[in-house]
Order: C-alpha cells, then structure tokens, then sequence
C-alpha cells in the first residue's frame, strides 16, 4: 500500500513538473518576442475559368498597382487527355487551354487574358516568369531550349522544360530573350534573339531567363539569368541598353560545369542553374534565389556582395531557393520564400535572413503544394503563388496578421470554423 502511495506521489510530482516545463517553454518562446506573420489558404480562390479553360505548369504571379494578379502558364505542358475539347471533332466537352497570360481581380474573377506567337516578336517556346512593373508593363521570360533551325528535328519545337532539368548550359537554346508588352498585350520591346546566346558574359542575349526585376528609381530592368546562363544582368528597362552583370559573390560568370551540388563541400564559388529570381528592397539590396545551390545571395545594386543564406541546405534535386517575395509592411521585414523541392513557404527575418516558420505541406489539396514554384504579395500582405508540374494552378493565402511563433513547421494553414 506504502509502495502505490509512493508510486502514485512519483508520478504526480513528473506530471506537474512535465506541465510545468511545457507551460514555461511556452512562455519562454512568448516572451521572447518571436513573431512572423500569419496566413490561412482560400480554398474559394481564384474563381473556376470559362469556356472550359484549363492552366498548365503555372510558373509566374505578379500583383500589380491595382492589387490585380496576373499569372503565366505553359499550355504546351497540358496531357492530350486535358485537351479533349480542342480536338478535331471534339472527343468530349472538356477540356481547352487557357491563354498563357491570365489577370484576376482580388475576388478571383478573371478580367483579360492573352499571349501567345504574333508577328513582330519571339514570343518563348517555354514560358518562365512574369513581372508587372511600376508603370503596369508586362514582361515574361521562357525557358525553352528547342532545336536549332535546320536540323531535321522540328526546329524550334520540343520547347516545353520539365523544372528538373536544373543544369547544362551546351547546347542550343531557344529562348534567350525578355519580352515587355502592355497591358493589353501590345508589343513594346525584345532583349535578345532566339537561339544566339554565347554564353553569360554575352551581354546582347539572355540564355533561358527564369524572371525580371524593374527598379523605379533606376529605371533598369534586373534579370535572374537564368536555366542556361549563371548571372544577374541589368538592362535599362526602356531602351534595353545593357548596364553591367556578374555571377555568384559579384565574381565574373562563367560557364564551366560544376557538377552536382553537395551540401557537405565548400560554397559554390558560382550560381549554379537555374538562377531563378531577383528581387530588389525598399533599401536597395538585390536577393537572388541560387535555387539548386539551396542559397539566397544578396548584393547591392552595382553587383558587390553583402552575405548570403542557405535553406533546407541538404536539399537534392531541383532545391530549395525557388522565389521571393517581399512582405508589405514599410521595411519589408520578412522574405517569403517559395520552395518547390520541399513543397514549403518559408517565412525569413529579412535581416538576419534566419527561418522563422515555415508552411505548407506536399499535396494536392488547399494548402498543399506540388511544386510551389512562383510568389508574389499584394498591398494587403495577402501571399499568391504558382505551382509547376502537375500542380497547374494558382493559390491565395490570406495575411490574418503577426503571430507569436510557437512551432516553425506550420503545416497547412487551412481556414479556422467559425474561430473554433
């Protein structure tokens, strides 16, 4: 009896004592002040499209001064089986390609849509990025190698690239330009031809370009250079004029093959491929997403290295840095980072550059990602972003305010009933 009486004491006293750690952890992590901001998906978002329209790998988002959200996707990555209405007769009544080039308002609804080949201009065999810039411009990469003229093979067709095919720079390559257009889609200006890279200190071509960057106060237009190139590089984004570029640490690029990545060795003296976004802050720092080197890389504008961050470091395969955005508060505090090999969203101090918690899960429901390739904010902080692969689709996660950050790994935000 004496023995149970003692037992039973024992347990009780590790029981309080457990609740009590778990009570002063919790405390501590409050009381030290760690916030981030919080999101929750809406799963609403965007609205179904007409005309049985239907969106391949989704690999560009841009919100412009309206907070209107425009996307790009690749109807070339659609299966035949999606395509039963475009047939001829039609096998069934679903489905069709949408237009490469969607705008939504911020209820989801669908307001323009267009792009596409026209004469005048080249348009990307593979479609990759787009960026609406201060004065509402409209500017796309692509990404599509393609065949040389001429060589019995389809010429420049084959151009759809599968996002894992992350490294390479031989061979021909189609898509070494930028395009800007309007709004509506007029034609204004072409960085580059197609198929005439010499490589990345060829200072008239792109090489593969994977998403641009306009700066207001400079008027110059930045471009992460890209899946076959291994360089920023900055035009004047009127003119096209070229103004200066360089590779990993501000050194000169080059294009030697550096093999696959291994986290355990010494950092990459270059950007591997692809160098996948560039983005500039309200106080003028340049953040670029080394994606397969798990590395963002930060400069000033002229190309001098500040310091750098690696994500999910021993991240294989297609890696983790994929694309940046920004969040909307006056100093920009926090970087959001797309990462596609890991299914996540990670939620970055931006000036320590230090993980503080991280959402998302792989999957193919709201909340989930397969392959969460691009991000972008609107003025409300609301996050949106794009999936390649067979995720085909855009999302909305809706800004609900700053947090305390009480676990790093968030999981999938899915909405709160009725604030149970």
């Amino acid at each position: 009896m004496r023995r149970n009486l003692y037992l039973g004491a024992v347990f009780l006293l590790l029981a309080i004592l457990g609740t009590g750690s778990f009570l002063l952890n919790r405390r501590t992590a409050q009381a030290a002040g760690v916030m981030a901001p919080r999101f929750e998906v809406n799963p609403l978002w965007p609205k179904p499209l007409p005309n049985h329209w239907i969106m391949g790998q989704t690999i560009g988002v841009s919100v412009d001064a309206q907070d209107h959200i425009w996307i790009i996707h690749r109807a070339g990555s659609l299966e035949p089986g999606e395509l039963h209405a475009t047939t001829s007769p039609p096998t069934a009544q679903c489905c069709a390609a949408a237009p490469p080039i969607l705008e939504f308002d911020e209820e989801g609804n669908l307001l323009r849509h267009w792009g596409g080949p026209a004469e005048g201009y080249d348009w990307p065999l593979s479609n990759h990025g787009i960026t609406i810039d201060y004065k509402g411009n409209v500017w796309i990469g692509g990404n599509g190698r393609g065949q040389p003229p001429g060589s019995g093979r389809g010429g420049r067709g084959g151009g759809e690239l599968d996002e894992r095919q992350v490294s390479g720079a031989q061979g021909y390559f189609n898509d070494s330009m930028i395009l800007k257009f309007t709004q509506d889609g007029k034609f204004l200006m072409q960085i580059g031809k197609p198929g005439q890279s010499k490589g990345s200190n060829d200072v008239e071509n792109l090489r593969l370009p994977a998403k641009t960057f306009i700066d207001k106060e400079a008027n110059e237009v930045y471009v992460a250079d890209g899946y076959g190139n291994h360089r920023v590089i900055v035009y004047d984004a009127e003119t096209g004029k070229y103004k200066r570029h360089w590779g990993a640490y501000g050194h000169k690029p080059d294009d030697a093959n550096p093999g696959r990545y291994n986290p355990d060795d010494p950092p990459p003296q270059q950007f591997r491929n692809p160098v996948h976004c560039a983005e500039l802050s309200v106080d003028r720092l340049l953040y670029v997403c080394d994606r397969v080197n798990d590395r963002i890389q930060v400069f000033h504008p002229d190309g001098t290295f500040v310091k750098e961050t690696f994500v999910e470091k021993r991240t294989l395969g297609s890696g983790s840095a994929w694309d940046i955005s920004f969040s909307k508060d006056p100093q920009q505090k926090y970087i959001y980072l797309a990462d596609g090999e890991n299914d996540r969203v990670h939620i970055l101090d931006r000036q320590s550059l230090e993980v503080l918690a991280t959402f998302g899960e792989g999957g193919r429901q709201p909340g989930e990602f397969y392959g969460v390739h691009s991000i972008a904010t609107d003025s409300k902080g609301n996050i949106f972003t794009t999936e390649t692969y067979r995720g085909q689709r855009v999302q909305k996660f809706v800004y609900k305010g700053m947090a305390p950050v009480t676990k790093q790994d968030e999981g999938v935000l899915w909405p709160k009933s009725n604030g149970r």
